[in-house]
């Protein structure tokens, strides 16, 4: 019985991802209807893939009106269970309100998931909340291990934010030859 479960199961994922493989497919090529039919599926099924993908889709109104509010469903979905590029998306929701209200805090929130999993772009917006003191206190420090980390992964307007830190000695020593 517990083999027969298991069996059930792998069939069951495994027809999740096909149906977001089809979905990707489709929506690369523009075909939004299957894409938008795939991606239903196997995110109404919580593949957090397909419902990050659906959430985008939302988003960006393509195969769907958009809809800032469906596509914050979809991310929360996806986000939650770990997906970094939903928790990215919903920073940048929160930061601009679009589908919520702004709130820089919950900005934070999202992007702190997302740049510990390693998405640049996250790590690089995290470091500019805190030089800004947008949603955390002010801090220099916490900006420079953040743009640290973005620019170690090659981001270029990180490494132009550090050579300005480094410049200016903004919660570094003062280093013009690492500026």
């Amino acid at each position: 019985m517990k083999k027969l479960i298991s069996v059930l199961l792998l069939c069951v994922v495994s027809f999740a991802y096909a149906g977001v493989d089809e979905g990707v497919a489709a929506y690369q090529k523009g075909n939004y209807t299957i894409a938008l039919k795939e991606f239903k599926k196997a995110a109404q099924q919580g593949d957090a893939y397909a419902q990050f993908n659906l959430g985008l889709m939302y988003y960006e109104g393509e195969g769907v009106p958009q809809d800032y509010e469906k596509a914050m469903s979809w991310y929360l979905k996806a986000a939650e269970q770990g997906n970094a590029s939903a928790q990215y998306s919903l920073g940048l929701m929160y930061a601009d309100g679009r589908g919520v209200p702004q709130d820089d805090s919950q900005a934070v929130v999202w992007y702190t998931k997302a740049a510990e999993q390693g998405v640049v772009s996250a790590q690089f917006n995290l470091g500019n909340m805190y030089v800004d003191g947008q949603g955390v206190p002010q801090d220099d420090s916490q900006a420079f291990v953040w743009y640290t980390k973005a620019a170690e992964q090659g981001f270029a307007k990180a490494q132009f934010n550090l050579g300005v830190m480094y410049d200016n000695g903004q919660g570094i020593p003062q280093d013009d030859s690492q500026a």
